[in-house]
């Protein structure tokens, strides 16, 4: 009975797994056979900086001064627009920086308070617990700034986006002007005033200025050159850190776990060799087929 009951579960397994495979290979194969779009066809994949980020694959590490120079890219370029609201500025301890230089970043900050004494609304210095807040008051202001687009908050940023890190890259110094092959196969299509074309932005007009316009934009305190390209890979690898600062401590404590479960694997299957060594002399023993 066991067994029959083991092969009716085997099957409705393989069922399930054969029917999501045909249904993921019947959309890949349909998928996009419709009338080609503009978007569809000059959109351009996310793509990382040539020889990638120090933080990539299984063996990464965080290149903790790109950190530092992508938060000042973030705090001199960004922080006009976008907030960080899942980032206290006491977790810039984790980038190196000391307890001195973390409370010169907070009081740099004017944060929303209320005055103790007369129940006022005031701005007041950053403390170390703060977070990096929009700087517009509310949506309709934010919209109103950046016509009628409200810029998203970048805390998660390069996990709420495939390819997260190069698509923050990609973006970043994907800005030009739409090309003449475009134009000429799709008439209809074009970038409207106060919009700007980005082959990497999902329909390909992007209501965010080009923010990285000029080299040495912004000055490094390490003195690293800060070309467009530059500033580019390090404001992602600070985004990518924002959105998940122990991805690379999860990546290093996962080794020695596969490697525990190998062990505690292999040693499973030897004690149940240990175990059942002796079941089946016996039943040969008795005249028994191994089955039963």
């Amino acid at each position: 009975m066991i067994r029959l009951i083991s092969i009716f579960i085997g099957l409705g397994f393989t069922v399930v797994v054969l029917w999501a495979f045909g249904n993921g290979a019947y959309v890949a194969a349909t998928e996009g056979l419709g009338e080609e779009t503009a978007e569809h066809a000059f959109h351009e994949h996310a793509h990382g900086p040539e020889g990638g980020f120090k933080h990539d694959g299984v063996f990464g590490k965080w290149d903790t001064a790109q950190l530092q120079r992508g938060y000042q890219v973030y705090k001199e370029v960004c922080s006009s627009c976008h907030a960080l609201k899942y980032v206290a500025v006491r977790d810039l301890a984790k980038l190196g920086y000391t307890d001195a230089e973390i409370k010169a970043e907070a009081a740099s900050l004017s944060v929303p308070g209320i005055d103790p004494d007369t129940g006022e609304a005031i701005v007041r210095p950053g403390l170390p617990t703060d977070y990096y807040l929009s700087p517009y008051p509310n949506d309709v202001a934010a919209a109103a700034a950046n016509n009628n687009a409200i810029p998203p908050d970048l805390s998660l940023m390069a996990k709420a986006r495939h390819n997260g890190t190069d698509y923050v890259y990609s973006l970043l110094t994907g800005y030009s002007e739409a090309p003449s092959a475009l134009k000429a196969e799709f008439p209809e299509f074009e970038t409207p005033e106060g919009l700007y074309f980005n082959s990497y932005f999902p329909n390909l007009n992007l209501a965010m200025a080009p923010p990285l316009t000029t080299d040495g934009q912004v000055t490094y305190a390490d003195g690293t050159d800060a070309t467009i390209d530059q500033m580019a890979q390090d404001v992602a690898a600070f985004l990518t850190w924002t959105a998940e600062p122990t991805l690379v401590e999860r990546r290093q404590h996962g080794w020695p776990v596969l490697g525990f479960l190998l062990f505690a694997t292999i040693l499973a299957w030897l004690a149940k060799k240990q175990v059942w060594s002796a079941v089946k002399p016996r039943k040969e023993a008795q005249g028994l087929p191994d089955g039963d």
